[in-house]
């Protein structure tokens, strides 16, 4: 599972062979969701409320490359570190 980004305590990683639709897993502590990329929404799991604001933010900035990385790992190709946000 690679780790593609970190900010404020949060952790992004996608897996490899993950089934649709497009997303990626954010960790936080003990909390863990699965987010929807197009939408930023989550389709598994649970983070804290603030925690959930700060990742939807990222994802609107980095969507496009979000996508890319969903892409390159359905192709099984290295992903991009994407910046975290600030």
């Amino acid at each position: 599972m690679p780790r593609i980004s970190v900010f404020y305590g949060i952790v992004i990683t996608m897996y490899y062979r993950d089934h649709h639709p497009p997303h990626f897993h954010a960790l936080y502590g003990e909390y863990e969701a699965q987010i929807v990329i197009e939408t930023g929404e989550p389709l598994a799991g649970t983070l804290p409320p603030r925690a959930l604001r700060l990742v939807r933010e990222w994802v609107d900035i980095h969507r496009d490359e979000l996508q890319a990385n969903w892409a390159k790992a359905e192709a099984h190709q290295p992903l991009d570190t994407i910046d975290p946000l600030q």
